[in-house]
């Protein structure tokens, strides 16, 4: 452990230094405060402050790379399933064939929902945004599996929330629509019983497409973690008060909801909407784009984190691909889609600044190419990234240096006034 040396003052403080498995470099500043005497670090929006040390993602942004568990997501990707994914994110390691085995079983029992959690879908109007819903269910689930500290209970109500999500979230769907629920079945695996509930109706059969069901496969692995992002951030905030898995959980969904995290695949939609409704003319918004006085700036394309290409977006701009050649679609949004995805790959405007399409941007194309609607691209998100939120939840709670998350402020507000009564003012 080496050293950071501080000048506040006039005085010279040394501060510890931690190095990560990966070579990252974090300045130790817990004692700051108290060795300055009061001093403190602003850091607006958390861009330069590590929050805490974890092993479970690693990315670097300049280099394009992201690990799960030290496994490329590429190899993953190619040759994981979800499941799998959840398994190692949760508890450390690929599991065996028996253990995947077993944990697939557990996920398959446990997908009912108490019936009489049908009654509180009853009570939500049809305009209802399926986040809201998927949100105030998680919560609900608490009380019907109370929480528990015993080892054993918290990998059963991991098993359940897991289990029970793709439930709630194609009920959502199924009440947005007004479409009787579908109960899920046993002979189906974790993906393909999701879309079963999604799209199936009692009247008649419903065949799950295997195109569709590895594309969304992929999809939720390219979900299930991304570092200290605002969602899992917010997951560790609730969790360090020792809230139960749900909350914490439910927690993540709200802050994902937003337009700037998990809203961004939906804002890719929207805005091939606009320009679809506008005569199609997408080179008026990459000019638009261009002109900074504009105001307007393409969704799906640049990241904040990645500084080259987002290696997600590699992986799903083949699958878009091969799932709009397999499904047909004609879709004059798609179409847009492809145009400007072109644009962006060869207009020097673009690639200069490192503005290339992001995993937002194939997301939304792959999620309406298969059906799904717009206002359920956000959920989709969440389903992906459970695995992360449980796994960063659960290594907190192991965590014996874990305390609860209280950050400080810069206070800038009036100093002190004295009080005057209602009647004198």
């Amino acid at each position: 452990m080496g050293t950071a040396k501080l000048i506040y003052d006039g005085k010279e403080y040394e501060l510890p230094t931690v190095v990560g498995s990966e070579d990252e470099v974090g300045v130790d500043i817990s004692k700051l405060r108290a060795l300055t005497g009061g001093a403190i670090t602003l850091d607006s929006g958390y861009g330069n402050t590590g929050s805490c040390q974890s092993s479970i993602t690693f990315i670097n942004g300049e280099k394009g790379i992201l690990r799960y568990r030290g496994y490329p997501i590429e190899q993953i990707a190619k040759s994981g399933t979800f499941t799998e994914v959840c398994y190692l994110l949760i508890y450390g390691s690929l599991p065996t064939r028996q253990q995947l085995d077993e944990f697939n079983e557990s996920l398959t029992y446990h997908s009912m929902l108490h019936e009489d959690m049908k009654k509180l879908f009853e009570g939500y109007p049809p305009t209802a945004h399926p986040m809201a819903i998927l949100s105030s269910m998680v919560t609900s689930l608490a009380t019907y599996y109370p929480h528990s500290h015993r080892e054993d209970r918290i990998d059963l109500n991991i098993v359940r929330l897991l289990a029970k999500a793709t439930t709630i979230a194609s009920l959502s769907y199924k009440k947005s629509i007004g479409q009787p629920f579908i109960y899920p079945r046993n002979d189906l695996s974790y993906t393909e019983n999701f879309l079963h509930m999604m799209f199936a109706v009692p009247a008649e059969p419903y065949v799950v497409n295997p195109v569709v069901e590895r594309a969304l496969n992929l999809l939720l692995i390219l979900h299930a973690d991304h570092e200290q992002n605002c969602s899992t951030s917010t997951v560790r905030m609730v969790g360090s008060s020792q809230a139960n898995l749900y909350a914490s959980i439910a927690a993540g969904i709200s802050a994902l909801w937003g337009p700037l995290h998990g809203g961004a695949n939906q804002k890719v939609m929207e805005m091939l909407k606009m320009i679809h409704e506008d005569g199609d003319n997408y080179r008026k918004y990459v000019d638009m784009a261009k002109d900074k006085s504009s105001g307007f700036r393409l969704m799906g394309f640049g990241h904040r984190v990645y500084k080259n290409f987002d290696p997600r977006a590699k992986i799903l701009k083949q699958a878009a691909d091969d799932v709009l050649e397999d499904l047909g679609v004609d879709d004059p949004l798609l179409e847009i889609a492809r145009n400007l995805e072109q644009v962006a790959l060869e207009d020097e405007f673009f690639i200069q600044r490192k503005l290339y399409p992001n995993v937002d941007f194939y997301s939304g194309i792959i999620y309406s190419a298969m059906g799904i609607p717009t206002n359920m691209f956000t959920v989709m998100f969440a389903l992906g990234r459970l695995p992360g939120w449980i796994s960063q939840w659960k290594e907190m709670r192991e965590d014996p240096k874990s305390r609860i998350n209280r950050p400080r402020q810069i206070y800038t507000g009036p100093t002190e006034s004295t009080y005057t009564p209602i009647d004198e003012r």
